[in-house]
C-alpha cells in the first residue's frame, strides 16, 4: 500500500498545521481541556511528529481488528455464517476454548482465564493532527477517493477491512447505543467532554511486558468503576481511528492479572447487564451456552481500546 507522502508532509508542514518541528496541537489542546490531568501513556504512544509513519500498512498489523472487539459488545451484530463464526472456526485469535466471554461471577481472585494474543500491540496507527484528519475523506461515498489517497488495490484485503470500518462508523446506532467515530485526539477529546464532562479519567489495559503466554489468574483488586463510560475501539485503518460507544447497563471494571510467567496486567472488562435485545445468534451465547437476557455477559477489552469514565 503506497502513499502520496510528499504530498502529504508538505501539506500539513507548509500550513495546515504549522511547524513539523513544533509541539503537537493535540498535546496543548489536551493541556487546555485537562490542566491538571497528564495525559495517559495509552494517548501519548499515538503522537508523533509528522511524518510518513504516522501510516501504517494495515497487513503489518496483527491479525486481531477492533471489529471484533465491537461487534463482540455490539448487540445486532448479524454473526450468522458472518465474521464471527469465521473466526470461532479459525482458531487464530478467537477459539471456543479461550475466555472470551464469561459471567460477572467468574471476576474474582484465582479465576484463570485463556487470552491468546492478550499483551501484544495489534495496531500500530498513530493520530494526525485534526485539521488534517478533518481534510482527510472519510465517507462510504468517498471511498474511491479514499483509495487514491493511499494508492489502494479496491480489491484488496486492505480496502476491504478500511471500507467496512467505515461502514461500522455509518453505521445507524442501536437501541440504547451512543455512538461516534473519532479520526483525530482531539476530536475523541471533544466527544468524551460532551458525553461526560470534564471530570473524567482515561482507563485501558496497562502491560508489564509483551509476553506470548496465553493463562493468566485474576489477582486481588478487581474494582467496579460503574455503568456510565464511553468504550473507544481503535479501528484497523492507516491512522489512529477511534469508534466510541456506550451501551447502557455496561458496568465498566479494572481487573488485576498475572500471566503464567508472573507478567502483570491491568486489565479492563466490560460487563453487559441487560441482553434481552441481543441477537439469539450472538457469538457470545454460543461461548456461554446461555439465552439473551438471562444472565450478564462479559469481555476484556483489547490493549488499544480506551475507556472514559468519570472521576
Amino acid at each position: 500500500m503506497g502513499f502520496h507522502f510528499g504530498f502529504i508532509v508538505a501539506l500539513l508542514c507548509l500550513g495546515v498545521v504549522g511547524s513539523c518541528h513544533a509541539s503537537m496541537p493535540a498535546e496543548l489542546y489536551w493541556k487546555s481541556v485537562f490542566p491538571t490531568t497528564p495525559m495517559p501513556k495509552s494517548l501519548q504512544d499515538l503522537l508523533r511528529p509528522v511524518n510518513k509513519n504516522n501510516f501504517v500498512k494495515l497487513k503489518d498489523d496483527a491479525v486481531i481488528d477492533a471489529r471484533i472487539f465491537y461487534q463482540l459488545s455490539n448487540p445486532s451484530a448479524d454473526i450468522e455464517g458472518g465474521f464471527h463464526n469465521y473466526e470461532l472456526k479459525s482458531g487464530s485469535h478467537i477459539t471456543s476454548n479461550a475466555s472470551i466471554f464469561f459471567f460477572d461471577s467468574d471476576l474474582h481472585p484465582g479465576r484463570l482465564m485463556k487470552l491468546p494474543g492478550f499483551t501484544k500491540t495489534q495496531n500500530r496507527a498513530t493520530f494526525l493532527p485534526r485539521a488534517f484528519a478533518d481534510s482527510m475523506p472519510f465517507s462510504s461515498n468517498k471511498f474511491s477517493d479514499i483509495l487514491k489517497l493511499f494508492s489502494m488495490d479496491p480489491k484488496s484485503a486492505d480496502a476491504r477491512m478500511m471500507k467496512q470500518n467505515i461502514e461500522d462508523c455509518e453505521t445507524a446506532a442501536i437501541e440504547g447505543e451512543d455512538k461516534y467515530c473519532a479520526t483525530s485526539l482531539e476530536s475523541l477529546i471533544d466527544l468524551s467532554v460532551s458525553r461526560l464532562g470534564k471530570k473524567i479519567q482515561v482507563l485501558s489495559t496497562e502491560v508489564e511486558k509483551e509476553t506470548k503466554v496465553e493463562k493468566f489468574t485474576i489477582d486481588k483488586g478487581v474494582k467496579n468503576m460503574g455503568e456510565k463510560d464511553l468504550v473507544c475501539h481503535k479501528l484497523k485503518y492507516p491512522y489512529a481511528v477511534f469508534l466510541c460507544h456506550s451501551i447502557d447497563k455496561t458496568d465498566v471494571y479494572k481487573v488485576p492479572l498475572i500471566g503464567s510467567d508472573g507478567t502483570k496486567v491491568k486489565a479492563i472488562a466490560v460487563c453487559h447487564k441487560d441482553t434481552s435485545t441481543w441477537n439469539p445468534k450472538h457469538l457470545a451465547f454460543q461461548v456461554l451456552k446461555v439465552k439473551p437476557g438471562s444472565v450478564p455477559i462479559c469481555h476484556f477489552l483489547a490493549k488499544e481500546t480506551i475507556v472514559w469514565v468519570p472521576n
